[in-house]
């Protein structure tokens, strides 16, 4: 018995699997969701996993495919020779670091992506979740496109280029920029596969727009601007290639206090307060200017800002 728990305070002696059963012990995770919340390589996260589920300190479910992560009951039951390993473990989970607040808050996002889906609304007061084949927000964008007029459109920083692809199906042209090489092939070869030809790709700066002036009539800068270096510049060129009666489309985040986005995802600024993204928008000459909320979840540090304004 004394070589078992010397064994398994040795296995606690380590961070990163103390940060493993503490992000688990919040709710059930596959390997990829862990290597986003950890930020370590998924090899090492099986490699821990592993050492922590051959240790009965974690249970592996496979659903759907899928190996899922969990803690085993007897850490809420109190029961077996372990609970009091439980009751010091759960001391420890609440003592918050820079590391945890930082995991807490990608476990939020991910939480929130998984929910963010026809399921999670409730109808008639019924707090049962609606199991509605074929119900999805893809399809409901889709057929939102379908109303809206052919025109051409710039995605300002569109990264992999799903919206650019998306907005393809109804818009008459779309130029999606983004400032990676790399990103922008794999963009290009998603839009080969699936047999999308009205997009032009191109290599810029969101604050040097390889774009002629008044050349379109949406400007979308999806989850973008907080990596300008200058926003007003940005939403500037925004302006300048937009035709008159264009509009402009900001998806971004509320200021916030997560400051491991700098390094983890190259974010310059902490989101943007309310007032500030407004001003920012009617500063480069916008005109009937809306900031609103887009989508805001309890406990998650992240709320998305709609922003959208029209040139005169």
């Amino acid at each position: 018995m004394a070589m078992a728990a010397a064994g398994i305070l040795r296995l606690l002696g380590d961070d990163t699997r103390l940060r493993l059963l503490r992000v688990l012990s919040r709710d059930a995770l596959n390997v990829s969701e862990l290597t986003a919340i950890i930020g370590l390589a998924q090899s090492g996260v099986s490699r821990h996993l592993g050492l922590l589920r051959d240790a009965g300190l974690v249970v592996e479910d496979r659903t759907g495919g899928f190996s899922f992560y969990r803690l085993p009951p007897e850490r809420t039951n109190g029961a077996g020779d372990r609970a009091a390993l439980w009751t010091w473990l759960e001391a420890e989970f609440a003592r918050p670091t820079a590391a945890t607040r930082a995991d807490d808050s990608r476990l939020e996002e991910i939480l929130r992506v998984r929910k963010e889906s026809f399921a999670q609304h409730r109808a008639g007061g019924d707090e049962r979740r609606q199991l509605v084949p074929g119900r999805s927000w893809a399809a409901w964008a889709r057929g939102l496109g379908m109303l809206l007029p052919a025109g051409d459109v710039a995605d300002l920083g569109c990264g992999e280029g799903y919206l650019a692809i998306e907005m393809a199906h109804w818009a008459r042209s779309v130029v999606a920029v983004d400032r990676s090489d790399d990103v922008l092939a794999d963009a290009r070869a998603l839009a080969r596969r699936r047999r999308i030809r009205n997009i032009t790709w191109k290599r810029g700066d969101l604050e040097r727009l390889p774009i002629q002036d008044e050349s379109v009539d949406l400007a979308l800068l999806s989850q973008a601007l907080h990596h300008a270096e200058t926003p007003e510049r940005a939403i500037a060129e925004a302006h300048r290639i937009l035709r008159t009666g264009g509009r402009v489309l900001i998806l971004d985040l509320r200021a916030h206090d997560q400051a491991w986005v700098r390094e983890k995802l190259g974010d310059r600024w902490l989101g943007f307060e309310d007032e500030k993204l407004e001003a920012l928008v009617k500063g480069a000459g916008f005109t009937d200017v809306t900031v609103r909320t887009g989508a805001s979840r309890p406990g998650d540090p992240f709320t998305v800002l709609i922003a959208a304004g029209t040139k005169r």
